[in-house]
């Protein structure tokens, strides 16, 4: 089969005449396909050869193919011609370093940043390192809608990283940017509630904690990070900064409306716009309010910590009041009664961790780390105790030390336990969220620690008398009572504490301590209900109906036994409570965010 064309001359015209064709089929031996020239014949365009079409379109590349051979080839970066204007040709100086830039004129929501983000890094279905928010204000004639999109912002002072106690962040030294070491992290998640902008996400299945790197390795080889290069309208870009203009910038505040203050940890991001935004702009979702995750094990932790070390604050103080007889019959029992809710507590903590066999390293950020200060105090507090308790039990000469160093060891255990509620207070309140304030954290730890303190002396009084101890009876007998008074001042002035945070309900602005009020009247409205009807049971009720009984029964009498049980399940309870509200009632700081159902 061919098709023929008419002969031409040089000069492009046709010849005089036509001359017949000279045909070639697809068997004959030449190479086939295309226009053959014929001796004083036309060009002839003949047809192909099956065989030689398949062989030809194994020898085409296909789009992609294409694409990789010229990238692997160094000739063609990907996409670069359209994000080379979004990142830095050279890398920070001294004094500089890299940030995230945001246009807000340019953002529109529509999220391919997050898509992007999340894709690159591998991200689980419900976890993201970059989040769209929303900004609304204005009037009804004339409303204004701004959407945010954030990410890590590489602050000059990480809060994530001074609170980090196994120093799992590093900030470039170059470049500025902030990096998480996954292999080093136990998951103590510690970083999520230091950093003022929720930024570090944790991840349950791998027991770590993860965050955004600004695709360092991405930047490092002169490509754009996945958010910048996904960005359909180029809102997201790399830009080198001046420390000190980031310093200067945070004292006027000038960062994000209604976000945390940059003052915190001083954030590099800048968002720019040409417009003037209204007064009122808030995150859409600045009015709403929902529960925070009570980490259960640090619940625990944190009272029975208290308890352990008010046990045995009270029962040394105690022991300055009391003759000889009564201290040496009162101090064993006391003793390990304090030591065994220390080391639960000790226990309970490790269940904090995503990675518990690595909790050793919890001492590499002494230097820097309330938690890290907190856990090697109380290891000392309970090494004291235990040596405390074993004297007590089976002599001085058991541990060999004689009565003054013996003496030093007790006044050492109460040293460590105070040291060791002051690291707990400093833990939160480095954070510098109001509702975790030193003041209102430190007043609510040291009241729970001479609550629990008081009831668990009261409960080993109870029990020395019960198994017929002679002196301890007498002693119940004639100064129980102000045990019980004791017990009842400092409850009710803890409770009375707890409940002026409902005072901000009054007030018209929206503040921090708003919102937890508006949490504890809320959505933790029944938790809340619990925990001041058990603190007046355990700390009021049941102490007065005590008193009421002392000389007038015995201790071993069961309606003695069943009051003093309920005292102390209600105390206990009640602070377990107490410390569920302080974690699930606070009022996270975050970036914008968008309307929760």
């Amino acid at each position: 089969m061919s098709v023929t064309l008419p002969e031409t001359t040089e000069a492009g015209g046709r010849a005089g005449g036509v001359s017949p064709p000279v045909e070639r089929t697809a068997f004959d031996d030449e190479p086939t396909g295309g226009l053959t020239p014929t001796a004083g014949q036309g060009l002839v365009l003949t047809g192909e050869s099956l065989l030689a079409r398949l062989l030809s379109d194994q020898q085409q590349l296909t789009a992609v193919e294409a694409f990789s051979r010229q990238h692997d080839g160094g000739e063609l970066p990907a996409q670069s011609r359209y994000y080379k204007s979004l990142i830095p040709a050279s890398p920070p100086g001294p004094g500089q370093q890299f940030a995230f830039e945001v246009d807000l004129e340019r953002c529109s929501g529509c999220k391919a940043c997050v898509t992007a983000c999340h894709s690159l890094n591998g991200l689980d279905q419900s976890e993201t390192w970059r989040d769209v928010g929303m900004l609304i204000g204005g009037t009804t004639e004339l409303p204004v809608l701004q959407h945010v999109t954030t990410a890590c912002h590489h602050c000059i002072e990480p809060g994530c990283m001074s609170a980090c106690p196994v120093d799992a962040y590093e900030k470039d030294p170059v470049t500025g940017i902030v990096k998480h070491l996954d292999d080093q992290c136990f998951g103590c998640q510690y970083c999520t509630l230091a950093c003022p902008y929720d930024v570090p996400k944790y991840h349950s299945g791998l027991g770590i904690v993860r965050k955004c790197d600004m695709c360092s390795d991405r930047l490092a080889h002169g490509e754009a990070p996945a958010c910048v290069q996904a960005c359909p309208h180029e809102a997201i870009a790399i830009r080198i900064v001046n420390l000190s203009q980031v310093v200067e910038d945070s004292e006027a505040n000038v960062f994000l409306p209604a976000a945390p203050d940059p003052q915190i940890t001083l954030p590099t991001t800048t968002y720019k716009s040409k417009r003037v935004f209204p007064r009122n702009l808030l995150p859409v979702d600045f009015h709403s309010v929902s529960a925070q995750h009570p980490h259960w094990p640090l619940i625990v932790m944190l009272v029975l910590t208290q308890f352990s070390v008010g046990a045995f604050l009270v029962g040394l103080g105690l022991e300055r009041l009391l003759s000889a007889e009564l201290v040496s019959a009162i101090r064993p029992l006391h003793s390990l009664n304090a030591l065994v809710f220390g080391l639960l507590a000790l226990g309970a903590s490790t269940l904090h961790l995503g990675r518990p066999q690595y909790a050793w390293r919890a001492v590499i950020g002494l230097r820097h780390s309330w938690l890290s200060r907190e856990i090697v105090v109380f290891g000392a507090f309970a090494g004291a105790a235990i040596l405390y308790a074993i004297g007590s039990w089976f002599g001085l000469e058991s541990v060999g030390f004689g009565p003054l160093l013996y003496e030093a060891v007790g006044w050492s255990v109460g040293a460590f336990g105070l040291i060791g509620v002051f690291c707990s207070v400093m833990i939160y309140a480095f954070t510098q969220r109001a509702f975790w304030s030193f003041p209102l954290t430190a007043t609510r730890f040291v009241l729970t620690t001479a609550l629990l303190g008081i009831a668990a002396t009261w409960v080993t009084l109870l029990a020395l008398a019960v198994i017929n101890n002679g002196p301890v009876t007498r002693l119940l007998v004639r100064r129980g009572d102000l045990v019980c008074e004791a017990l009842i001042i400092v409850a009710v002035t803890k409770l009375a504490f707890e409940a002026l945070i409902f005072r901000h309900l009054l007030r018209k602005q929206t503040t921090s301590l708003k919102r937890s009020a508006l949490l504890m009247t809320g959505p933790l409205v029944r938790w809340t209900q619990w925990r001041f009807a058990c603190g007046l049971i355990g700390g009021l009720v049941m102490p007065a109906i005590l008193r009421s009984l002392i000389g007038d029964v015995a201790p071993s009498s069961p309606s003695m036994l069943v009051t003093s049980a309920a005292l102390f399940a209600a105390c206990l309870a009640g602070e377990l409570l107490e410390r569920y509200l302080f974690f699930a009632a606070v009022a996270a700081p975050r970036m914008p965010g968008t309307l929760r159902s």
